[in-house]
């Protein structure tokens, strides 16, 4: 992960959520962060290829720099990875041959934002797919008057669109699940965005997720380091719980060099530490809510990128917790409970606690980062940076490092 170019850059990322509520492929922006600053293209493909390598989970970038941009489309990158292009640069003649180059390559082309008049004829084809931010798509809008888009155009495109009509569209911006069921009902392919802000009631009612329920108390078991026995009878309620814990602790993300037969050769290998670590992990990716998926993608990723950032700085103490406070961060979306409510049934470290049920004490700043970097404001970002005073070439790795590791776990 030794590029210049992750110091020169900052990176925000989210998911591409299909309708079968799946994460399909990884959305990830690139700002420079120096404008007019010359950016290698090839360094930024080299720096991205180790976290999504050919044959991996489809990329596709999202660049904020028109010349960068430009120099990624004449390098060729993998038909793996795709590219967003703004309207304004389909519709430039200048840009049509690259556009159809990429195109005959084997690149999908990503259409940001619907175009002011009509896309040339030739790069027509290269477009399968149109980005368009949910609160700029009137058909989102319940008060939209249905007759107010141009004949023939798509509802709420604008004027001089209306040869794009072929191209599916797909929702960004989506903040909340009524958002993203919303936008899937009126026919997006896919959504880019966080579906995890919608509003946690006090004393609300706990989600019924017996898996959920059998993690948290083992969890409670291994923090007071009960025999094996207690441990191995309580999972046993959960054959597949048991299955998936052994195929998390035998995954390469591992490192083991024996396989883990039994879960008391778990415990034996491992140590409790450890182990409760596998647990958080896994009470982060068990609901079986297909809504929640891009919730456990958020949580094992938050939990990787803290560890990650505080390699830098941090002993294995704070690593171990700062990757227990990211996975378990979204916990109260599974649950449907507030933290201070929760963490009153799951033991976390003190510092953990303070971050997710108070927003306060050394870990915040870590957490901040992470939520920023999620986001799609540069100013926040760097505001974050700042908070933490990290800067962005020990940022930007420890985030590609938590991406290659989780795909690991995927």
């Amino acid at each position: 992960m030794d590029h210049a170019i992750l110091g020169q850059t900052a990176l925000a990322y989210s998911p591409v959520i299909d309708r079968n509520r799946s994460v399909a492929a990884t959305r990830l922006t690139v700002w420079p962060l120096q404008q007019g600053t010359k950016l290698d293209a090839s360094m930024l493909l080299q720096a991205l290829a180790e976290a999504w390598p050919v044959g991996g989970q489809a990329l596709w970038l999202n660049v904020a720099s028109e010349g960068l941009l430009q120099d990624l489309m004449r390098a060729q990158p993998g038909s793996h990875i795709l590219l967003e292009i703004p309207a304004f640069m389909a519709c430039d003649e200048a840009h049509v041959d690259a556009l159809c180059t990429l195109h005959a390559n084997g690149n999908t082309l990503l259409l940001k934002d619907r175009p002011l008049q009509e896309l040339p004829r030739a790069v027509l084809p290269c477009f399968k797919q149109s980005i368009i931010d949910y609160d700029d798509d009137r058909r989102n809008d319940p008060h939209a008057d249905a007759h107010s888009a141009p004949h023939g155009a798509p509802h709420g495109a604008a004027p001089g669109a209306g040869n794009i009509r072929s191209i599916t569209s797909i929702q960004a911006g989506v903040r909340t699940i009524g958002e993203m069921e919303n936008a899937f009902r009126n026919g997006a392919t896919a959504v880019l965005g966080w579906p995890i802000d919608d509003v946690i009631q006090e004393s609300g009612k706990p989600a019924d997720q017996p898996a959920l329920q059998v993690i948290v108390m083992l969890i409670d078991q291994v923090h007071r380091q009960e025999d094996i026995e207690v441990l191995e009878h309580t999972l046993k309620r959960d054959p597949p719980l048991a299955y998936k814990l052994m195929r998390y602790i035998n995954s390469p993300a591992f490192g083991l060099s024996v396989e883990i037969s039994s879960f008391r050769h778990a415990i034996m290998i491992l140590g409790y530490q450890r182990l409760k670590r596998w647990l958080a992990l896994l009470l982060a990716t068990a609901s079986k809510d297909p809504n929640m998926k891009p919730v456990m993608f958020a949580a094992v990723r938050r939990g990787l990128f803290m560890e990650e950032l505080a390699r830098v700085s941090g002993d294995e103490d704070m690593r171990n917790e700062l990757f227990i406070c990211g996975v378990f961060s979204l916990l109260d979306r599974m649950f449907r409970l507030p933290f201070n409510e929760l963490l009153k049934t799951i033991p976390v470290p003190e510092r953990v606690f303070q971050a997710l049920a108070e927003r306060s004490g050394p870990y915040e700043p870590y957490f901040k980062l992470v939520q920023a970097m999620e986001g799609s404001d540069l100013f926040e970002i760097k505001d974050a940076a700042d908070g933490l005073m990290m800067g962005f070439g020990d940022i930007n790795p420890a985030l590609l490092k938590a991406m290659q590791s989780a795909a690991q776990l995927d």
